[in-house]
């Protein structure tokens, strides 16, 4: 391996003149419009089908996809290969039936992040700020959590391919992801997005090829059966919950996942007013089905070397044992740039909350474009460097139930006034009690009991929409926005 480690520095300095260049030339949007927000924060309002679908997968996909996903399959077994694939068509169903609506009504409502999309549809003045603030708050604290995960997640993996320790590897990724973040914004994150998704699935391509033409799909079930039973034919689906079946209830996970959460959602409103979504969908169904394979890494290594330390380790191993050094370096480049593609969607959101969001929330008046641009990259950097503070000192932790434990509790708080709202608008009152009673549900089932991944969320959801219809007709029924809203 270390006969190419030249070679590994090599291409990982063209990759990043690449996206850095890609960067510099999404940055002439930013500015298309004299600084208006929209071109940092929704791309202008810019991005085609291929690309806005390209972006939507690999954020999706990328982090956990290529190495928390491994990581649980080699732990609990093939369940994960079954609850990673819902994801596919949980994607597909909410850009065919809420990706148009959301992205019109947030068009009209002159909406730039989805904490704005809520204030703005529940209530005018003073509470329509605080419902704002609230959600940019916890906003910021749950993404942070999940950024911290994919900032070790890169790097882990940057370490063992670049032969540098863990911290220095970290450090490297999070600093690329700043500078073309910083530069173009939302545009210059699905740009690079789109780049890697090719590399990607590319990379799941080669990763099949590798395994089955070393075991068979029967062998490797054999395989498995032979070291735990359990592996193959689970009596739970744990982690995601106590029962077989709960397994399933991925589904409606990954919808809301992918329909509510800020860093998914805003893909939405990004897109051209002229664009069909079920092109954007025909192009969602292919990338993610193939994407969803990467967890059988995990059950090959459970295989072929059961004994590993870390659950984590499963990718990186892999591909330093079992692949050509100069191809296990092509699909880590690919593996650490499709990670990226979530990263920096988690701090391009975690950064519009805290400049854009707080901002109004705090100070509605201040709109001077070039001071709020400055303000919308100063957040870019201040929180990256955060994340990369908190991988740093965070103890040891299961890369998935991490990202579980940010997405999984904003999904639940978010639940009410974004998804809930586009069948029936209740008002301020209802959409901060849905907010907080989702938030605290969720966590404190994730934090706290044993009731499974997607149940702790799932649960918050549902009594986040109880709290949202009742406190909403309780303090005087559904908001009308006025026309100045609107």
């Amino acid at each position: 391996m270390q006969e190419y480690l030249w070679l590994n520095w090599l291409i990982m300095l063209g990759s990043i003149a690449g996206l850095l260049w890609l960067g510099w030339k999404s940055s002439a949007t930013v500015h298309a419009d004299g600084d208006d927000e929209s071109g940092f924060l929704i791309a202008g309002r810019s991005l085609g089908p291929f690309v806005g679908a390209a972006t939507i997968v690999a954020t999706g996909y990328s982090g956990w996809g290529f190495m928390g996903s491994p990581g649980v399959a080699y732990q609990f077994g093939a369940i994960e290969l079954l609850g990673n694939f819902m994801f596919a068509p949980a994607m597909v169903i909410a850009v065919l039936f809420f990706a148009r609506f959301l992205s019109k009504r947030a068009e009209e409502m002159h909406s730039c992040t989805i904490p704005e999309y809520a204030a703005r549809t529940h209530a005018d003045g003073m509470l329509g700020r605080w419902v704002q603030g609230v959600a940019a708050i916890m906003t910021i604290v749950l993404l942070l959590v999940f950024l911290t995960s994919q900032i070790k997640a890169v790097g882990i993996l940057a370490a063992g391919w670049l032969d540098l320790p863990e911290a220095w590897g970290a450090t490297l990724m999070i600093a690329i992801i700043i500078i073309y973040t910083v530069a173009g914004g939302l545009l210059a994150v699905a740009w690079t997005d789109a780049l890697m998704l090719v590399g990607m699935m590319i990379a799941a391509v080669i990763i099949c090829i590798q395994i089955f033409g070393d075991i068979g799909p029967l062998q490797l079930v054999a395989a498995l059966n032979d070291i735990q039973p359990d592996l193959v034919n689970p009596s739970t689906a744990q982690p995601y919950g106590t029962t077989p079946t709960a397994v399933f209830m991925v589904l409606p996970y990954a919808f809301m996942f992918s329909a509510v959460l800020p860093y998914m959602a805003v893909r939405f409103l990004a897109f051209r007013p002229d664009v069909k979504f079920t092109t954007v969908a025909a192009y969602v169904a292919p990338f993610a089905c193939i994407l969803s394979l990467i967890p059988i890494v995990g059950l090959y290594m459970r295989v072929q070397m059961p004994d590993l330390a870390e659950a984590d380790k499963a990718m990186p191993v892999y591909l330093e044992t079992f692949l050509h050094p100069a191809l296990g370096g092509f699909i880590t480049l690919c593996i650490l740039f499709a990670m990226q593609s979530t990263a920096n969607s988690l701090l391009h959101t975690v950064a519009s909350a805290a400049s854009h969001d707080m901002r109004l929330a705090l100070f509605p008046r201040h709109k001077n474009p070039a001071t709020v641009l400055f303000i919308n990259r100063a957040a870019v950097v201040v929180l990256g460097l955060a994340g990369l503070l908190m991988m740093l000192f965070a103890p040891p932790f299961l890369l998935s139930w991490l990202g579980i434990l940010g997405t999984g509790t904003l999904l639940a708080a978010l639940v009410g006034p974004i998804f809930v709202a586009s069948f029936w608008r209740g008002n301020g009152w209802g959409a901060l009690a849905s907010m907080i009673s989702g938030f605290t549900v969720s966590g404190s089932m994730l934090l706290w009991t044993q009731a499974g991944w997607v149940v702790g969320p799932l649960t918050g959801c549902l009594v986040a929409t109880v709290f949202y219809v009742v406190v909403s007709l309780v303090t005087g029924g559904r908001f009308v926005p006025s026309p100045s809203t609107a």
